[in-house]
Parts: C-alpha cells; sequence; structure tokens
C-alpha cells in the first residue's frame, strides 16, 4: 500500500489532548488535485484539537481549502472555497472484520475511522473531507450560455437535443 499524497500520522499512544494546525505543501496539492480531479488546489490547511479517549482518538476541528475545479456544464475554470467542520474518531479495527464484509453503523458511528497498530493518518481523514466537500455538479456563471439557455428558463435534455439537429435533415 502507497503512502497517501498527505499523510499526517499521529501516535496514538502519545496524545493527551493537542492542537494542530496541518497544512498541505505545494507538492501534497498537486498530487491531491490530480487524485481529485480538481484543476488545482491553492490552499489546504486544517485545525484540528486531538483527544485520546481509551483506545480511540477523537479529532475535532475546521478544514479550510481553497480549489479551482471544473465547471460540470462548461468545463471553465471555478473557483470554489471549501469550510468545513471536522469530527471523526479513530478507533482501533475490530478483531474478526473482514474488509468485504457488509456492516450497519449506528449515527453516532458514521464518522468513525479504524486504524491498525497505534498510529492515525490525521493528514488522509482530512484530504478525505475535502473529496467529500467537492460539488460534482458545481455550475458557474458560463453554464446557462453553454447550456445554449439565454434566452429562456430551463429545457429539457431533449429540448436541448432537438436543438442541435439541423433543419431539413
Amino acid at each position: 500500500m502507497s503512502t497517501p499524497e498527505f499523510s499526517r500520522p499521529f501516535d496514538v499512544r502519545q496524545m493527551d489532548r493537542k492542537a494542530v494546525r496541518l497544512v498541505a505543501r505545494e507538492s501534497e496539492r498537486a498530487a491531491l488535485a490530480k487524485r481529485f480531479d480538481l484543476v488545482r488546489i491553492d490552499r489546504l490547511e486544517a485545525d484540528v484539537v486531538l483527544e485520546r479517549d481509551g483506545p480511540a482518538l477523537n479529532a475535532s476541528g475546521t478544514l479550510s481549502a481553497d480549489i479551482v475545479q471544473s465547471c460540470a456544464v462548461s468545463a471553465e475554470d471555478l473557483p470554489v472555497a471549501v469550510r468545513e467542520r471536522l469530527a471523526f474518531r479513530f478507533v482501533p479495527a475490530a478483531n474478526g472484520h473482514r474488509p468485504d464484509e457488509e456492516i450497519e453503523l449506528a449515527a453516532d458511528e458514521l464518522d468513525e475511522i479504524e486504524f491498525s497498530g497505534t498510529n492515525v493518518d490525521l493528514g488522509e481523514a482530512i484530504a478525505q473531507s475535502l473529496a467529500l466537500a467537492v460539488d460534482p455538479f458545481a455550475a458557474g456563471p458560463a453554464a446557462e450560455e453553454a447550456r445554449g439557455l439565454l434566452g429562456g428558463g430551463p429545457a429539457s435534455p431533449f429540448a436541448m437535443l432537438a436543438a442541435l439537429k439541423k433543419p431539413g435533415k
């Protein structure tokens, strides 16, 4: 298994309560942009408080990022500011659990991340949070023009296809 692009491991055994600030370097941002199919990531930072809870580690804070993604309609560059609250609970991997096994989670278990050994990767958790915060259907100001709808309301996809059909053919 390869190391994630934005890896920031923390040893659970050495945690009590600690505030950390994680800032992605230019090379890490470029690799993450490629992984998440973004034009670029200009800034990726997180302020997180880590607090040990028995064998688990709780992490809460804020993710801030400035990204450029492609408009879903026109493919133009679309700058987006991302601000997300973070709340993770890193828990030791359950014994006997198989990765492909389907399990049900309670509402308070939805942000639990299992780990093996003594280290958790807070950077990878933050990177995945960024990926979840990106709107895959974001549309920029040129989207309406790209759809050919300058003069009216939204048309159906069939009407747009019909408009492409040349008269007399």
